[in-house]
């Protein structure tokens, strides 16, 4: 269900973020099925659905990036460049200092493609937008890699902050536009020979005539164009909706790698709003502010397990009062 576009004062990303670290952080003690339960009770009761997903979020969701799956899918690159610290993972493989442009490339599309346009982990995320259905959500992601799109989720109700791994812009940020790479990145795939793609596919900055870099948050260079503004606009005008309205932030998978994009913001929302509920499922980190008392729900266990609980209480109508 879409949000409507009211006349409220927009609250500008900006002023969303927050740098403040909770310093009551408790892991509750409340038994698994009861947290299950409350959550549900909440996610029913609330008429928004505020999403901020992370990382976990893919990973509970079947993505992989290293282990048994980086060394079938780059052993042509362990091959080149040993198996040292940046090639154990897809994350440290992107900032190997490549020789050339040819190598970055060669590396980098096939990297794309896997993580985002041929990436298809959707099921856990159709569960849970099944489930919240009739409700108004947003996403706020600090994911790449479009699975929530995929999933069904128009992309006027998502908020990608940190950039997208179909999209590659000028590495110096020259000017604020970034391009469908996907297309290229598939004939680089096919092209590509012992780790290097050929020279005339190397990507150049067409004001510039700079080197092109994916357009992904790594840097101070980072490109934030139309299509990322106007994504930050309707999460503008969507937040002083939910703030007024009876809410659920619903954290999927959120640690501390960016903590004040998603994790802070959340818990000041939260604290200052008797209304909203925060609801934070993690494997390991869903520790919440003791401060928040029951308007806080933090569920330490296999994230995917808990989304699919959660879902089946709400589809299954269980989540009445006690």
């Amino acid at each position: 269900m879409m949000f409507n576009r009211s006349a409220k004062k927009k609250m500008s990303f900006e002023r969303f973020l927050s740098y403040e670290y909770a310093g009551d952080y408790i892991n509750q003690t409340t038994p698994y099925a009861e947290q299950i339960e409350q959550a549900a009770r909440a996610i029913r009761e609330a008429d928004y659905v505020l999403l901020g997903a992370g990382a976990g979020m893919s990973t509970a969701a079947g993505a992989e990036y290293g282990g048994k799956f980086f060394e079938e899918n780059f052993a042509e690159f362990q091959k080149i460049y040993g198996k040292g610290p940046y090639m154990q993972d897809m994350y440290s493989a992107g900032f190997y200092p490549f020789p050339d442009q040819e190598s970055k490339w060669g590396l980098w599309s096939h990297l794309a493609l896997l993580a985002g346009a041929d990436l298809d982990v959707t099921t856990l995320h159709r569960t849970l937008l099944d489930a919240l259905k009739g409700k108004k959500i947003f996403l706020l992601s600090t994911n790449a890699d479009h699975q929530f799109e995929k999933a069904g989720l128009s992309v006027e109700q998502i908020f990608a902050t940190q950039g997208s791994y179909k999209l590659i812009q000028c590495a110096r940020g020259c000017h604020p536009k970034a391009y469908d790479a996907v297309e290229l990145f598939r004939q680089m795939e096919r092209e590509r020979k012992d780790g290097r793609i050929p020279t005339e596919l190397v990507p150049k900055c067409p004001v510039c005539g700079g080197p092109m870099a994916m357009n992904l948050r790594v840097d101070g260079h980072f490109v934030q164009d139309k299509a990322w503004h106007t994504a930050e606009d309707r999460f503008s005008h969507f937040l002083p909706e939910c703030v007024d309205g009876k809410t659920v932030l619903l954290e999927l998978g959120v640690g501390f790698n960016t903590p004040t994009i998603i994790r802070f913001p959340f818990e000041k929302l939260a604290r200052e709003h008797e209304n909203i509920t925060l609801v934070r499922l993690s494997r390991s980190k869903a520790m919440v502010p003791a401060s928040l008392v029951e308007r806080a729900i933090g569920i330490n266990a296999d994230m995917a397990k808990s989304i699919i609980d959660i879902a089946e209480k709400l589809n299954n109508g269980e989540a009445s009062e006690a």
